[in-house]
C-alpha cells in the first residue's frame, strides 16, 4: 500500500523531523542499513537546502511499489529565489552560502533517480527516488 506524508520545513527542528520520517519509512519498507543511510543523508541535505536557500518549504514522502521493487520518492519544494544555473549548482564545491557545496551533487549521487526543476523568483523542486 502506498503511503504519502508531507512534512513542512520551516526550522532546523523540521530538518530533524524530515530525517526521522524518512528513516522510519525506509525501515518500514525493508531498506538495509546502507540504503537507509543513503536516503536519510540525501533527505537531510535537501531539507537543509530547502530551509537555507529556499526560505523553507515542504517535503512530500511517498512509498512506491513497481515491478516487484519497493522504494521511496522524496519531493522537496520551496518558493524561494530559484537556482539560476542548475548545472553549476550540481558541481561539487560550488556554493552561494557558507557550506562546502557538496549537498546537491551528493544528494544526486545517493539517489537512484534525481530530478531538479527551478525557476528564478518562483522556487525549486527536487525529486529523488531510492529503490530497494
Amino acid at each position: 500500500m502506498e503511503k504519502i506524508e508531507t512534512v513542512p520545513i520551516a526550522s532546523s527542528t523540521d530538518v530533524i523531523l524530515v530525517r526521522q520520517a524518512v528513516r522510519q519509512s525506509a525501515i518500514a519498507i525493508g531498506f538495509g542499513l546502507v540504503d537507509q543511510t543513503k536516503i536519510v543523508t540525501a533527505a537531510s541535505e535537501l531539507a537543509r537546502n530547502t530551509l537555507d536557500y529556499g526560505g523553507g518549504g515542504l517535503m512530500k514522502l511517498e512509498t512506491l511499489e513497481a515491478g516487484g521493487r519497493r522504494g521511496l520518492r522524496l519531493t522537496f519544494e520551496d518558493q524561494g529565489s530559484g537556482i539560476p544555473d542548475i548545472e553549476l549548482a550540481l558541481k561539487d564545491g560550488f556554493t552561494t552560502g557558507s557550506g562546502l557545496g557538496m549537498g546537491l551533487g551528493g544528494a544526486k549521487r545517493l539517489a537512484n533517480e534525481f530530478v531538479i526543476e527551478s525557476a528564478i523568483g518562483q522556487g525549486t523542486r527536487v525529486t529523488i527516488v531510492r529503490w530497494k
